[in-house]
């Protein structure tokens, strides 16, 4: 199994990336790709090898969280790897661990691809498997599953902070959010902002 990877970005596509791994190019699929389009150099994506009867699939991840997380997931019955990639894409693996452990059905609902039984199914599989991911910082209340937020609340404002740290100035920030505002609707968590945002910034 291929647990890691390492070199350059030579290819970004909205689902997947190309990884050059001493002159092979891995082609991975991610949650989110552009998060690594800022990179100068070298990357580690933690994966996850699939095979099934007609494909090998590599999934990646900028995190071991991520990863872990993408690996109890595909456990549960009715999540497959492309709705896992969909999971990790819509809300950090904190908040979603978090909406577990709470049982909230309202957010996981509103996960790509995710219903009202695949949520509660999410719940009873997952509740008491999950220890590591997030469980110490619940219980001390450091952090709580957001609320969906209208135009240009918190979530942008957590996805700018998110942006920034990635290395982009307030003045692109500024020019990306007027392109992307408009397409912002009610309820579109942090990650799909900054998802939609890097796509644009990638764009140029």
């Amino acid at each position: 199994m291929i647990d890691f990877l390492r070199g350059p970005v030579v290819h970004l596509e909205n689902e997947y990336i190309v990884l050059d791994v001493q002159g092979v190019g891995y082609r991975v699929f991610c949650p989110n790709p552009f998060v690594f389009a800022k990179a100068d150099g070298p990357v580690t994506v933690y994966t996850h090898h699939h095979v099934r009867e007609d494909a090998i699939l590599l999934f990646g991840f900028p995190t071991r969280e991520e990863q872990q997380l993408f690996r109890k997931l595909i456990d549960v019955s009715g999540i497959g790897p492309k709705v896992a990639l969909g999971i990790l894409g819509g809300g950090t693996p904190d908040h979603v661990v978090t909406a577990i452990y709470q049982e909230n059905i309202t957010f996981l609902t509103k996960l790509p691809g995710i219903g009202k039984k695949t949520a509660q199914r999410m719940i009873l599989d997952l509740k008491d498997k999950l220890d590591g991911f997030g469980t110490a910082a619940m219980a001390t209340g450091l952090f709580a599953v957001p609320e969906p937020v209208e135009g240009d609340g918190s979530a942008w404002s957590e996805a700018r902070e998110g942006l920034k740290a990635l290395g982009y100035t307030d003045v692109e920030l500024d020019r990306v959010w007027h392109k992307i505002k408009d397409d912002t609707a009610f309820g579109d968590s942090v990650d799909i902002l900054m998802k939609r945002a890097l796509k644009q910034l990638y764009a140029g």
